[in-house]
């Protein structure tokens, strides 16, 4: 940053760089070593990510930790460590970021009316006065199933579920239908 920022001095004012070090009040020296150290770091940067790039042709999506564990002698020759690595590719956009791996339950934009909460204000003063439901995903890598809960609002008991492979309506209703006669019932 401080060669470039006396780089660019130099070019807009047409000075020497003797006169530029000495507004900046440094010595050329200083100006040539960081010089000399930025392009070494740049040449092991071009190694690094060269080395990654022939891994990553055989392996597209393999992580930095583990590109470290694959590399961990030639970038010890070459002093980079893990954190020097992740920096390198995050400065050439080589990081891998990772899939995430969620379901959406809840889809807000649709182009149907949106009743309003009528029961948001609503003072509960006994149990199974107000039956509120929520459907969430739960699954395995094989299988991807939606599991529908009725709750008492008051007492937060689980009054009636379903689990379902889809997030359609029938098991639902048919399971709060039975939960429902179950509770007149007794």
């Amino acid at each position: 940053m401080f060669t470039r920022t006396i780089d660019h001095y130099r070019e807009k004012q047409k000075e020497t760089l003797v006169s530029a070090c000495k507004l900046f009040g440094v010595n050329r020296q200083v100006y040539y070593r960081r010089n000399h150290s930025m392009s070494k770091r740049q040449a092991t940067a071009a190694k690094v990510v060269g080395m990654v790039q022939d891994i990553r042709i055989q392996m597209p999506r393999i992580g930095t930790r583990k590109l470290y564990y694959l590399l961990e002698d030639p970038l010890r020759e070459l002093r980079v460590g893990r954190d020097r690595l992740f920096s390198i590719l995050n400065a050439n956009h080589l990081s891998i970021k990772p899939k995430r791996s969620y379901h959406t339950t809840t889809n807000s934009h649709h182009r149907f009316h949106k009743h309003k909460n009528l029961v948001e204000n609503m003072p509960l003063t006994r149990p199974e006065q107000l039956w509120v439901s929520d459907i969430t995903y739960v699954g395995s890598r094989n299988k991807h199933n939606y599991l529908a809960l009725v709750t008492d609002a008051y007492s937060k008991k689980v009054v009636g579920h379903d689990v379902s492979n889809s997030l359609g309506v029938d098991g639902t209703l048919t399971h709060i239908a039975a939960s429902a006669l179950q509770i007149w019932k007794n």
